[in-house]
């Protein structure tokens, strides 16, 4: 099963993470873009002042102030080339060889030509006659790769000398890894705040779907009349909740008119059976001994009673589903009705063999006639299911504040499907199965239900092959007492 809050928190890390990673990667080029044009703008400022007239011996003075003007504290990461007219080094900073870098000497730089009556007055009357303007100083800027690593190179020429000024990249790649760090540092610690977000945000917005989860849990066989409030609820939300309490009504007026047919006709029923089971038996006594006529009378009454034994059981049902079976409590000696019972089964199916393990003095505060019928039904369908020569185990014991009791019995394998349906009333499992067993299928959903109404419980237990097992538990005799009334 998936978690719909954590594909929430995920999917919000994962589009969180893709656009911090598509800004970062840009916003990376860009800083380092622009750190390339800004050395590039200083290496063109220091070219242009390297024009200025110097003597042989005031280059060295200009190399020593490269490094404060490309703010670096590393002079092996610049390197500096003056060349004279005559293609003769005036100067060389490093073993970086620069030449190829340097502009071909031409035989003369040409001034550039203008139109002196263009000039204002004033600046006509100030320029000496044949000015011409200096020629242009377009300094070339390119990186060239060496094994020391990336170098950034502006070279131009003038007239009577051609410089090249080299800087490393180094210095621009020491910051680039500085704000790399950076990111790789920040952009996980975003991501784990926003996956932290997204599942704050996602359980908040789920909020209203746990509390319908709460109320629907709430709601039983005997409480279809409870309604969902829609007070305070997000309208996102309103119509699932105003469909579900809509479902709620249906179902209640389906159940209610399923139970009410259930128990009116069990009700309805009773009264016919009786009478007609009176009058067989009257007619069954005065019967001629040993005929045929008696011995359909016996027949009939037998069916009778079984069809009694049907409807008291519907009843019951009705009763239990309305939450309206009355319990005539008393304090019950379970041990020595356990000890009756295993009595009941030596005399029903003395083919059987019987285990028991019982602990003495197991008492439970309850209806003894349901109690009884509770019994009554798991040993019925112990012997009814068991094996030729089989055996059935009965073990009860004191557990914390309940009783619990276990029947085991040996049979064929119950499937899968058989033990999802074993408590339905009329389910009768495989009919291949069941089709030699008596029984319409009442008997396990009926002492399930009177286990339920004394705050217990029957529930089937996982077992191996060849064996079933029911275990019903009951609260022991003070609990009840202490906390119900009677």
């Amino acid at each position: 099963m998936r978690s719909f809050r954590l594909r929430i928190a995920l999917l919000s890390a994962a589009l969180a993470g893709s656009a911090i990673a598509g800004f970062s990667l840009i916003a990376w080029r860009l800083i380092y873009a622009a750190e390339v044009n800004r050395l590039d703008a200083k290496l063109e400022n220091l070219v242009r002042r390297s024009a200025r007239p110097r003597p042989p011996n005031a280059w060295p003075q200009f190399a020593d102030s490269l490094p404060r003007e490309l703010e670096t504290n590393s002079e092996t990461a610049i390197a500096l080339l003056v060349v004279d007219e005559n293609n003769q080094i005036l100067y060389q900073s490093n073993s970086l060889d620069l030449q190829p870098f340097l502009p071909a000497p031409p035989a003369f730089l040409p001034r550039r030509s203008f139109d002196r009556a263009a000039l204002p007055e004033g600046y006509r009357a100030a320029l000496p006659e044949g000015y011409r303007p200096p020629p242009d100083l377009n300094p070339q800027i390119t990186t060239i790769a060496t094994s020391s690593g990336s170098w950034r190179v502006s070279a131009t020429r003038f007239p009577q000398t051609r410089v090249a000024i080299a800087v490393s990249l180094s210095v621009i790649d020491q910051d680039m890894a500085a704000i790399r760090n950076i990111f790789l540092i920040a952009i996980p610690g975003t991501l784990l705040l926003v996956v932290v977000g997204a599942w704050i945000v996602s359980g908040s917005a789920l909020r209203p779907i746990r509390r319908l989860t709460t109320e629907i849990q709430q709601v039983t066989a005997i409480g279809l009349d409870q309604q969902v409030s829609i007070e305070s609820t997000d309208i996102e939300f309103v119509e699932l909740i105003q469909v579900f309490n809509q479902m709620l009504k249906r179902l209640e007026r389906s159940f209610k008119q399923a139970s009410r047919f259930s128990g009116d006709a069990a009700h309805e029923l009773k009264t016919p059976l009786a009478i007609l089971q009176g009058e067989l038996e009257q007619a069954l006594q005065q019967a001629e001994p040993g005929s045929a006529l008696q011995q359909n009378l016996s027949n009939l009454l037998d069916e009778v009673r079984r069809l009694s034994g049907i409807v008291r059981k519907l009843l019951l049902l009705s009763l239990a589903d309305a939450g309206q079976m009355n319990l005539y409590k008393v304090e019950i000696d379970l041990s020595g009705m356990l000890a009756v019972t295993i009595e009941d089964i030596e005399l029903i199916a003395p083919d059987l063999r019987v285990e028991t393990d019982i602990a003495a003095g197991l008492k439970v505060w309850g209806d003894r006639d349901l109690i009884a019928q509770i019994l009554q039904n798991l040993i019925v369908n112990a012997v009814k299911y068991n094996l030729p020569n089989g055996w059935i185990k009965l073990q009860a014991e004191r557990q914390s504040e309940t009783v619990k009791m276990t029947i085991a019995n040996a049979s064929a394998e119950v499937l899968a499907i058989d033990r999802a349906r074993i408590f339905d009333r009329f389910y009768r499992g495989d009919p291949a199965r069941t089709r030699k067993v008596e029984g319409v299928g009442l008997g396990l959903s009926l002492a399930r239900e009177i286990a339920r109404a004394h705050q217990g419980n029957l529930t089937l237990d996982d077992t191996s092959a060849g064996e079933t097992a029911f275990t019903l538990t009951l609260p022991i005799a003070h609990n009840i007492a202490q906390n119900k009334d009677f």
